[in-house]
């Protein structure tokens, strides 16, 4: 058999090259859905209408100040916002290195070459000067590898951007909620402050009654007991809108605090229904996954970039201007000179190089894919916890309200059955802390069943653009 000769056979290796190098190329499909659910289980519609911009779904003014604050103030935001330029920049520079840059450059050079080396058999001083045009080496993007770079890059940038919408969403709900903890515990305290006027009196009267005999001093006790057990309620609640406020401050950017009263609880518009719509719209609402989506797409750009790396590589260099023995010669007729330097070059052996940056892309694209999957699950999570959160909770608060009633009537009754002298003052003590209890209670479901709408609001991906 005749042997095949040398360039032969480096003709048949690159071909079987590129052709693996082309069949390699085909990056992953689409991203991963996975099996979207139809509906949501108690969402209260399924059109597909979008929840309202975050300034109409406040009501309170109060509130709509403190977050255009934040959004203009909070240091967290100003890094997101960063995060973006920097990323940008990165994707500008990595598209810039696929585009042939020139540069204008000049160079000179004097040398003494000894009489013996010299072919004159003299010793000889030469200069070698160079002015021009440069044409830095450009790499020809046949087989897509810069491209595929250059597509990394604007995926990067783009998740980074989403990224920032994301935490902008959050930083909305968090101050939301922390918003409406705040009016919440105004409410509690109001609510003790009064118990607390009514305990004292009582424990005046009841040490009056124990001091004359007409009241033991087991029930001053009880009463002094339950007074002092408000006390503490009292401080409590304040030592929690102290923290609160400063979480307030720091979320605005500890920007001055605008001017008027907050609204009440009762105020704040936020019972009614948002618009669940459908599950496969949170792909496109949600920030966090549209970020999650990006990354995968640079992930595989990335993998295909890896894979065009055991391809041949053609570059481009070359040179345009003059050149002479002599300094004032560059500038003579008959010095101009130039040069173009095409290059193949087809990677044998980098020692493993090559195919470890393609196991860690291809590592990264699955890292990737999970982490988008789970992100889309998550979402899922949160749409239905909030909206199972605002079903129960309005069933919560109609029976606590109930309940508060009933605790208001009994307490009303038990003092009429102590001053008619049919019942003992425990009865009252007992009506009274349950009445408190009651009450306060109903002002923590209220407040929760206004954050389950903020939570869902985020959850949905945010509203309409303002």
């Amino acid at each position: 058999m005749k042997p095949v000769s040398s360039p032969t056979r480096f003709r048949t290796t690159l071909l079987a090259c590129i052709a693996a190098g082309l069949a390699a190329c085909a990056g992953p499909g689409a991203p991963p859905h996975g099996d979207l659910p139809q509906t949501y289980a108690l969402a209260p519609n399924a059109a597909a209408e979008r929840p309202p911009s975050w300034d109409a779904l406040f009501a309170d003014p109060h509130l709509r100040a403190l977050i255009t604050s934040a959004l203009a103030h909070n240091r967290d935001l100003r890094v997101a916002v960063a995060r973006v330029a920097e990323a940008r920049a990165a994707y500008d520079i990595q598209e810039a290195a696929g585009r042939p840059a020139v540069e204008l450059g000049a160079s000179g050079t004097r040398s003494s070459t000894p009489a013996d080396l010299s072919v004159t058999g003299r010793d000889k001083v030469g200069g070698n000067y160079r002015t021009g045009a440069n044409l830095v080496t450009y790499e020809i993007d046949f087989w897509g590898r810069v491209k595929s770079l250059n597509e990394a890059a604007l995926n990067q940038f783009l998740a980074t951007d989403e990224a920032r919408q994301a935490f902008e969403l959050g930083l909305v709900a968090q101050l939301a909620n922390a918003y409406l903890l705040a009016r919440e515990l105004d409410e509690r305290i109001v609510l003790a402050q009064k118990a607390l006027a009514t305990r004292e009196e009582s424990f005046r009267i009841m040490r009056r009654r124990a001091e004359v005999g007409s009241s033991s001093d087991l029930e001053l006790r009880q009463v002094e007991s339950l007074l002092l057990n408000t006390r503490g309620e009292l401080a409590a609640l304040e030592r929690l809108r102290a923290q609160n406020d400063a979480l307030l401050a720091q979320l605005s950017g500890h920007a001055p605090a605008p001017a008027g009263q907050p609204a009440p609880l009762a105020e704040q518009g936020l019972e009614a229904p948002l618009p669940a719509g459908l599950p496969a719209e949170l792909l496109t609402r949600r920030p966090d996954l549209r970020a999650a989506e990006k990354r995968l797409a640079a992930s595989q750009a990335s993998v295909r970039a890896a894979r065009a790396a055991f391809l041949p590589n053609i570059t481009l260099t070359g040179f345009g201007g003059a050149s002479s023995a002599e300094l004032d010669g560059l500038f003579r007729g008959g010095a101009s000179t130039w040069s173009f330097t095409p290059a193949l070059r087809l990677p044998l052996f980098d020692g493993g190089r090559n195919r470890a940056n393609l196991s860690l892309a291809e590592a990264r694209r699955l890292v990737a894919v999970a982490d988008y999957e789970a992100s889309i699950q998550a979402a899922f999570r949160e749409v239905a916890d909030a909206l199972a959160a605002r079903h129960w909770l309005a069933a919560q608060v109609r029976e606590q309200q109930a309940l508060v009633a009933t605790e208001s009537d009994r307490a009303r009754l038990a003092n009429l059955r102590f001053e008619r002298g049919v019942s003992s003052y425990l009865d009252v003590l007992d009506a009274q802390r349950a009445l408190f209890n009651a009450e306060q209670a109903l002002v923590q479901l209220r407040r929760a069943h206004m954050a389950s709408t903020i939570n869902l609001y985020k959850a949905l991906g945010g509203g309409a653009p303002r």
